[in-house]
């Protein structure tokens, strides 16, 4: 049997019942991978630089996940007003792993706050508040608001010369929607491919040719449940992973 590529997903902190730090992610991500063909391992935030570059030695692919805003500091803007939670040592953390896997061209698939991340930490700068920032913008935490990642929200309109059209088969996908930023200037290194109907960005891709994919919406959510073609991202993906793998 051949090896089943090691995807690293950084955890998110959160309270335990008893009122405790602890590390974890939604297991959609992990039954996504694994539904794939590939290992999911949930990495530990940490200041240590030893311990983050050990994390990083053992993974073959990186996936970004969602969870709280990212900081403007990391992208060397002001506080909006109407930012929301954050965790700084979740932004070293991920800042650390997505530019050694970039320098590196190992694969990456950025999700939701993951997809913003890839975009800072490539040089790039994000809306802190999308109803604040964006007159008329729709509606992008229509899902959140109902309670439910299963719920489509509107549609996102694919570059047909992108990889991701490529993949799905298609240039236009419904999908959820739970995110109050998103991407503004694009990084040097990325593109924009997937727009929704308002302009907000929705999806972006690497100019080079080392994998790395952003996709703003949630889809770990929709593969198995509302909107089957997106099992086609996460199998992509595990395809494009398993070809670094030596």
């Amino acid at each position: 049997m051949s090896k089943r590529p090691v995807i690293g997903i950084p955890c998110t902190q959160s309270r335990d019942e008893w009122g405790g730090l602890a590390l974890g992610n939604s297991e959609t991500y992990l039954r996504a991978i694994e539904a794939a063909g590939g290992t999911p391992l949930l990495l530990p935030l940490s200041d240590e630089t030893g311990v983050l570059a050990g994390l990083y030695e053992i993974i073959d692919g990186l996936l970004l996940a969602g969870g709280v805003d990212i900081h403007p500091d990391a992208y060397n803007h002001p506080p909006h007003e109407n930012l929301g939670s954050n965790n700084l040592l979740q932004d070293r953390s991920e800042l650390y792993l997505t530019r050694r896997a970039i320098a590196d061209g190992k694969p990456i698939l950025g999700i939701c706050r993951g997809h913003q991340m890839l975009n800072v930490a490539a040089g790039g700068t994000l809306y802190q508040d999308i109803p604040a920032e964006i007159p008329g913008a729709l509606n992008h935490e229509f899902s959140a608001d109902a309670k439910d990642g299963t719920v489509l929200a509107h549609d996102i309109q694919i570059d047909e010369e992108s990889w991701l059209a490529e993949t799905l088969g298609q240039t236009i996908i419904k999908t959820n929607s739970m995110h109050h930023q998103s991407v503004r200037d694009v990084a040097p290194s990325m593109r924009i491919v997937g727009k929704s109907s308002d302009g907000v960005v929705e999806v972006i891709e690497s100019t080079s040719e080392h994998f790395a994919v952003g996709i703003q919406s949630h889809p770990e959510e929709l593969w198995n449940t509302s909107e089957p073609q997106w099992a086609h991202l996460f199998a992509t993906y595990v395809q494009e992973v398993a070809k670094t793998v030596k």
